[in-house]
């Protein structure tokens, strides 16, 4: 039985990141290797590689994944 493995790039990977974020699955501050657990092994596997080829460290923090967020004064 052959596995199928999903292609990861950056932009995805932070898209990811984002929508767990958002939605209150992953917090900003936690570890990047916390998101781990939200993707099936293999999978995870190119991702970490993904990442690593990118600069990043899995001790990095998940708000280094997302984008800039930009506040207006009240």
């Amino acid at each position: 039985m052959q596995t199928i493995t999903r292609s990861y790039s950056m932009n995805l990977i932070k898209e990811e990141t984002l929508h767990l974020v958002q939605s209150g699955q992953v917090s900003r501050q936690q570890r990047i290797y916390t998101l781990c657990q939200f993707f099936p092994n293999g999978e995870w596997r190119c991702i970490e590689k993904e990442l690593e080829d990118n600069d990043f460290l899995l001790r990095d923090r998940v708000i280094d994944l997302l984008p800039q967020e930009t506040w207006e004064s009240d």
